[in-house]
C-alpha cells in the first residue's frame, strides 16, 4: 500500500476513539491519511490527536475561509484513492443514502469520485431499524464498500450487532482493496474462495459429570485469528472448545467440549486450504470417566487411569488425499521455547509452528497481547510483543501471500 491516499471520516460516537488506532495502522503501512474530524466525533477526540498522528491537518470545518478559498472540500474528496468512514454512524449512513450535505464529512462524501468504504458502529436497535437497513441497501447498490459490523459488548451496555468491527480487520479490508481485489459491495479480499479452519479454546475431558482436565486458554488468540482470516475472504470455520467469547461475525463456528469431539469437527469440515490449531488440547483424558460425581470417603484419593488424547494437529498435517495447503500450529512453552517449536514443527509434520513464552510472568496466557516466533522449513521470525489482533491480523497476511505463491 506504498503511499496510497486515504480520507478518513471520523463520525460521532464511543468509538471513535479507535480512530487514533487504525491512522497508526494504516500509516504504518506507509498509507497516507488525511482525516476529516466531524463535530460529533470532535466530542471524543480531538482534532490535534488526529493531526499528530497522521502527520497532517485535521479538517473540521465547511466554511474555512482558508480551505474554502481552495474549494477544499472537492480538493479533499478528490485526492484521495479511498474515502473511509470509521466510525460510520447511522446519522452518516442516512446522510450518504440520501445525498445530504449539510457539513465538510457530507459534502465532501458527496462530491467524491473515488472509492467509498464505511464501517458502521452504532446500537444494535439503530443497526437493525429497518430504516439502517433501507439505507445501507442503498448505499451497497450504490456500491459503498463495507466492513462490519462486528458482534459483541456495546458501550450502550447492551450485546450484539453494531461494534464498530477490530482495527486489524478494517486495515485488512483496506489492503484487500487496495490489491485490486474488490468487485462488488462488501470488501474483497486476497483469500476470497479459500476455505479455512481454525481451532481455539480449551477443551474439556470429564472426570465426572462435575469435574473435568483441561488446559489454561482464553481462546483469545484463536477467536482473534478466525475473525483475521474471514476478513481478508476466507471462508472460515471456528471450532472452540469451551469460552466465554461471543462467536465472531462471518465466521461459522462449531462449539465443543472434548478432544475427540474436535478432532471428528475438524474431519467433518475438510477439505480446506489451510488449517490453524491454536485450541490448547488437553493431551490426556480419563479412560472410563463415571456418570456420577465421584465422593469423597474419608480414604485416599480415587486412582485416575489416563489415556492419551488424540493429537488433532498431526491427524491434519498427516491426511493423504485432503490435507490443507498449509496447516500452522501452535506451540505454548515455558522453556526453550524455539528449540521445543521447531522439534514440534518435525514431530507434527506441519508446515508452520507459531512458538509462544506462557510463562505466568509474561502476562500472555489469557491477556490481550502476545508475542510470537514463526518456525517454518526456512528459519524462525521473531515478531515483535503485539496485541493478539495484531498478530492475528499479521499471521492472516502472511497466510495469504504463501496461498498466493501456492495458486502461482
Amino acid at each position: 500500500m506504498h503511499q496510497k491516499r486515504v480520507l478518513l471520516i471520523i463520525g460521532g460516537g464511543i468509538a471513535a476513539y479507535k480512530a487514533l488506532d487504525l491512522i497508526r495502522r494504516l500509516r504504518e503501512r506507509d498509507v497516507r491519511v488525511r482525516a476529516i474530524l466531524t463535530k460529533a466525533g470532535g466530542e471524543f477526540i480531538t482534532p490535534l490527536s488526529v493531526a499528530s498522528l497522521s502527520g497532517e491537518k485535521a479538517y473540521t470545518e465547511l466554511f474555512s475561509l482558508t480551505d474554502e478559498a481552495e474549494m477544499g472540500h472537492i480538493r479533499l474528496s478528490r485526492e484521495a484513492d479511498l474515502v473511509l468512514v470509521a466510525p460510520a454512524t447511522a446519522d452518516l449512513m442516512a446522510s450518504m443514502a440520501h445525498g445530504i450535505a449539510r457539513d465538510l464529512a457530507t459534502t465532501a462524501l458527496l462530491a467524491t469520485d473515488k472509492p467509498v468504504m464505511i464501517a458502521p458502529s452504532m446500537n444494535l436497535q439503530m443497526w437493525s431499524h429497518p430504516a439502517t437497513q433501507r439505507n445501507l441497501r442503498t448505499l451497497e447498490a450504490d456500491g459503498v464498500l463495507r466492513v462490519g459490523p462486528g458482534s459483541g459488548d456495546l458501550a450502550c451496555g447492551e450485546v450484539g450487532d453494531g461494534r464498530l468491527a477490530e482495527v486489524m480487520d478494517i486495515v485488512a479490508a483496506v489492503e484487500g482493496f487496495f490489491a485490486g481485489a474488490v468487485a462488488a459491495p462488501g470488501p474483497s479480499r486476497p483469500l476470497a474462495g479459500r476455505r479455512a479452519l481454525v481451532t481455539a479454546g480449551p477443551t474439556h475431558e470429564p472426570i465426572d459429570p462435575v469435574r473435568y482436565i483441561a488446559n489454561r486458554s482464553s481462546g483469545k488468540q484463536g477467536y482473534a485469528i478466525a475473525r483475521a482470516l474471514a476478513a481478508l475472504g476466507a471462508d472460515t470455520t471456528l471450532v472452540s472448545g469451551p469460552t466465554t467469547l461471543p462467536d465472531p461475525p462471518d465466521v461459522f463456528t462449531v462449539r465443543v467440549e472434548s478432544a475427540r469431539e474436535m478432532l471428528a469437527v475438524c474431519e467433518a469440515s475438510l477439505p480446506v486450504d489451510v488449517a490453524v490449531c491454536v485450541a490448547a488440547v488437553a493431551d490426556w483424558r480419563v479412560e472410563d470417566d463415571t456418570r456420577q460425581k465421584i465422593k469423597k470417603n474419608g480414604g485416599r484419593p480415587p486412582t485416575l487411569k489416563l489415556v492419551e488424547n488424540p493429537d488433532i494437529l498431526a491427524a491434519i498435517a498427516g491426511r493423504a488425499n485432503d490435507r490443507p495447503l498449509l496447516v500452522v500450529g501452535f506451540a505454548a512453552e515455558t522453556e526453550q521455547v524455539v528449540d521445543y517449536a521447531q522439534r514440534k514443527r518435525e514431530k507434527k509434520g506441519c508446515d508452520w509452528i507459531v512458538a509462544n513464552d506462557v510463562s505466568p510472568e509474561t502476562g500472555i496466557m489469557g491477556g490481550d497481547s502476545n508475542m510470537v516466533h514463526l518456525v517454518t522449513a526456512d528459519g524462525v521470525e521473531d515478531w515483535p510483543r503485539a496485541s493478539k489482533a495484531d498478530v492475528a491480523a499479521r499471521l492472516a497476511e502472511r497466510i495469504a501471500l504463501r496461498l498466493g505463491e501456492t495458486a502461482a
